[in-house]
């Protein structure tokens, strides 16, 4: 089977696991929801926000390297994944023992005691073993053993957590501790089955992953405080109520988030091999079938949020439904720039994509310090909006300027952003007129159908041609 066939069958099959695993989480949200108070589900989202900002501080994003590493050190791909693991855990230890010794100026500051720290702790060190597994099976085009273990840990996690959510009487204890525990044998696992493939750690493989990752590092972080930064300050300006009704609906445009991610992970390794083999003109015409398509499927998304919002949350949450089409463009936007990182990274220029994901942060910011205390938690979405639109901005810049001008589209690129807005303006005048906004939903269902009927194949045969 060729690489190119290979590729497709291995992208189709992420895609299609990757939204049951999320979608397992998804489904399970009414019920946290429900069985989980207002302030208690703030506080849980107040949990996961730290937790990913200070992930990035602990493991380094040590992954971030296999698109470029998986051809520097093809040879021993194994040993190179075995010792990013052993930094990986060393830098969680380390840190662990920073956030005991300091743990009362920790708890004043992430509003959390020394339990959850703790936890989180062991979450972070544990996290890389299983990330690093599916990463390794992507980049070598396998995906039976990576999907299993990734849907075996969403279902086992899903699971527990809601069984102790029911059981225990401290639901966000329970919430926080079912997501951990599952994972810790299958983390144990890992551990020795890259330990008998890699034998050793090699400190030149450090020396090769710190210059890519260290400037990689403010770039992950501002992309997080971009999507958690609004949570953190709603909470602080209107209440953990208001942050509720916001993350629920940041957790219904998920929908999209992992549609994103899905196609992203199935997409970086294809490209990070059409560039080692500089067929550039492989990737501008896959990928300009690939962003009309994405931006066709996350609009229908953005037309049913009422519908989504009202099944997840219920009616104390209906008024999440502004918050969701500004939110679900921001991250369509993010889908949009997500293709242009996949070059930087291949060419390990990190330190313009820190630049674009800094200069995003600290945007969001500042037009989240003016205009949540002016319009409350609803301003939040579009200034999120704002700053996603410049990150993409300055990463077409970036891409260009590094001489990759053929790889994509620019002229559909702003037309794609022209679709994207008009779809949060119209979305907002449609969630008040109920028929039209069903008429409009259902025959843009009917016409993405005939369309997808008609070009399936021309969308597979991307795939299949090579150039001579």
């Amino acid at each position: 089977m060729s690489n190119d066939r290979k590729a497709l069958k291995s992208g189709l099959w992420y895609t299609a696991a990757s939204f049951l695993m999320r979608g397992i989480g998804f489904l399970t949200t009414p019920i946290f929801s429900r069985l989980m108070t207002e302030t208690e589900f703030g506080l849980y989202s107040n949990y996961t926000s730290w937790e990913q900002i200070l992930t990035v501080f602990v493991t380094l994003n040590l992954s971030a390297t296999l698109i470029s590493a998986r051809y520097d050190h093809e040879k021993d791909f194994d040993g190179y994944i075995f010792s990013m693991l052993a930094l990986s855990s060393l830098s969680a230890l380390i840190w662990f023992v920073i956030l005991q010794v300091f743990g009362g100026f920790f708890e004043g500051f992430l509003s959390m005691n020394r339990f959850y720290i703790s936890v989180m702790c062991l979450s972070m060190l544990i996290q890389p073993f299983t990330s690093m597994f599916v990463e390794r099976e992507r980049y070598y085009f396998e995906y039976k053993q990576s999907v299993a273990l990734s849907l075996t840990v969403s279902i086992l996690t899903t699971g527990l957590s809601v069984a102790l959510v029911v059981l225990m009487e401290d639901k966000l204890k329970g919430r926080v501790l079912g997501g951990v525990l599952p994972v810790i044998p299958i983390a144990a696992w890992l551990a020795w089955f890259f330990y008998k493939r890699g034998k050793r750690v090699r400190i030149e493989y450090w020396k090769y992953a710190l210059p890519i990752c260290i400037p990689y590092i403010p770039h992950v972080l501002s992309l997080i405080l971009l999507s958690s930064m609004d949570r953190t300050m709603i909470t602080r300006i209107c209440g953990p109520e208001d942050t509720a009704i916001y993350s629920l609906a940041y957790t219904c445009s998920s929908m999209i988030t992992m549609l994103v991610g899905s196609l992203n992970s199935a997409f970086a390794p294809w490209i990070g091999e059409k560039l080692h083999e500089k067929r550039y003109g492989d990737i501008n015409r896959v990928s300009r079938v690939y962003m009309t398509a994405f931006v066709a499927m996350a609009a229908l998304i953005v037309l049913a949020a009422p519908e989504v919002i009202a099944v997840v949350g219920g009616s104390k949450y209906r008024a999440g439904i502004w918050v969701l089409p500004p939110v679900a463009a921001g991250v369509m936007l993010q889908f949009l720039y997500c293709m242009f990182v996949n070059v930087e990274q291949f060419e390990k220029k990190t330190t313009g994509m820190a630049f674009a994901s800094v200069s995003a942060a600290l945007l969001n910011w500042g037009l989240n310090a003016y205009f949540i205390p002016r319009y409350g938690y609803i301003a939040a979405a579009y200034t999120t909006f704002a700053g996603y639109l410049w990150m993409l901005l300055v990463h077409m810049f970036l891409v260009y300027h590094y001489g990759y001008r053929g790889v994509y589209d620019y002229r559909l690129v702003m037309v794609m952003v022209g679709v994207i807005t008009l779809v949060m303006l119209g979305a907002n005048w449609l969630y008040g007129h109920l028929p039209v906004r069903w008429g409009v939903m259902i025959g843009y269902a009917i016409g993405l159908g005939i369309v997808f009927l008609k070009k399936k194949e021309l969308v597979l045969g991307l795939f299949r041609k090579r150039r001579d």
